[in-house]
């Protein structure tokens, strides 16, 4: 599952990704970036049979996304759910959220612009992906996937050491808030 605001590095890792046999499933631009690059995507519409919607607000805020993402591999009863709703499992999430600090800092910024930079689905996925560690990889910075794809074609998967340093930086990249606030409205 890839969706991510910052494309740097985006089709070199979606295209290696591919090559070793994942299925690529992506939303909106980052879909639009990956087919253009030539690569075969699934849309997250096709997954969860519902349009982007409120002008790409609402995305990957669906149970089949989430369900996909927080499945306990080794619990019986979250398999049977899965199998039951025809749920796939994600076994990698990769997400960069939107540079809302970024934008709320920016003197230009109207409060339209800063809104928009409130990212929710990002955030959700990310510490989806961060909990459920122990089965699916994590990424949300692009300095991340050269190695997570160099251990993936060696070994087929990542290792639970791999996956526990990135969960630690994605639930620090999803909490972070070191910029100094300014009052946004």
């Amino acid at each position: 599952l890839i969706s991510v605001h910052d494309k740097s590095g985006l089709v070199p890792f979606a295209r290696g990704l591919a090559e070793i046999g994942f299925e690529l499933v992506s939303s909106g631009g980052t879909a639009a970036v990956l087919e253009g690059a030539g690569l075969t995507v699934t849309r997250v519409e096709d997954v969860t049979g519902f349009p982007e919607m409120l002008g790409g607000r609402v995305k990957t805020l669906h149970p089949l996304i989430h369900a996909g993402i927080l499945a306990r591999r080794g619990v019986a009863e979250d398999m049977a759910t899965l199998a039951e709703h025809g749920v796939e499992g994600f076994d990698v999430v990769c997400v960069s959220l939107y540079p809302f600090e970024v934008v709320a800092q920016s003197p230009g910024a109207s409060d339209g612009d800063v809104i928009e930079m409130i990212d929710v689905g990002g955030p959700s996925m990310l510490r989806a992906a961060a909990k459920s560690h122990a089965d699916v990889t994590p990424i949300c910075r692009a300095e991340d996937y050269e190695p997570v794809l160099a251990e993936l074609r060696a070994s087929g998967s990542t290792s639970p050491e791999t996956r526990r340093r990135l969960a630690s930086v994605a639930f620090a990249t999803s909490r972070n808030s070191t910029a100094r606030p300014r009052p946004y409205f």
